[in-house]
């Protein structure tokens, strides 16, 4: 059972166009997948507390709940904190694709979009999510990786991640000091065929600084200007 599941994410529709959830679901599941669906922000609570998804394609624009709050009350929530979320907006404006990804999703793409660029952010994300764990821990300076478990800590309180920002600081840790520059960090955590705006790197490094960075501690995430970003107790 559990080699099916795995063969088969679940992706959950959001969306209240009844024509586009049907061609989602067509084609998602002529790809491989299993498809639920919702047709407004609290339906799509609902399902998610029902039966928990792989990754959600969330509209932005929705009845009841709109995608943004749907996206922050499922970041809120400790049992869908790491839940991966790609935002599905008709609004191509660089602020309100920047106010997607701060609110938590970890991708998203416009409206019209093409179906196969849809499906390689989806599967580069589930990669990212569901790849096998390294065994062991990583550390530096005061913050603890527990690769296995998916676990973060700093001083020994819990610092909680969403998957892209986990990968990320992953990254960094095995590279301490050294200075990545926005499309270099795209390919190593994103993946080489998946194309993002560099902007959505500073939208993730942004986050994982917020999280990392306690009161009264070390801001360890390093911006280089011109150059990128590392992980340092040092200025750079």
């Amino acid at each position: 059972m559990s080699e099916i599941i795995q063969a088969k994410p679940l992706v959950l529709v959001v969306e209240d166009e009844v024509a586009l959830a049907t061609m989602l679901r067509y084609n998602l599941e002529k790809q491989g997948f299993r498809v639920d669906e919702a047709g407004d922000g609290q339906e799509a609570l609902t399902r998610i507390a029902e039966a928990p998804p792989d990754l959600v394609l969330l509209d932005w624009m929705l009845p009841v709940l709109s995608g943004i709050e749907v996206c922050r009350q499922i970041r809120r929530r400790p049992t869908t904190r790491d839940l991966p979320v790609i935002m599905v907006t008709a609004r191509t404006e660089d602020q309100d694709a920047v106010r997607g990804l701060n609110t938590g999703a970890d991708d998203y793409i416009t409206k019209p979009f093409n179906m196969d660029a849809l499906l390689a952010r989806m599967r580069a994300l589930l990669r990212r999510t569901n790849a096998v764990p390294s065994k062991g821990r990583l550390s530096f300076h005061d913050i603890d990786m527990d690769l296995a478990s998916h676990r973060v800590q700093r001083n020994g309180r819990a610092v909680h991640l969403g998957p892209t920002e986990f990968r990320l600081l992953e990254f960094l840790i095995q590279h301490p000091r050294r200075v990545f520059s926005r499309e270099e960090l795209l390919d190593a955590v994103w993946g080489p065929d998946i194309h993002v705006e560099p902007r959505t790197v500073d939208v993730h490094i942004r986050r994982l600084r917020k999280s990392i960075n306690g009161d009264g501690e070390l801001d360890v995430v390093r911006t280089v200007r011109a150059a990128g970003y590392a992980l340092d107790t040092e200025p750079v």
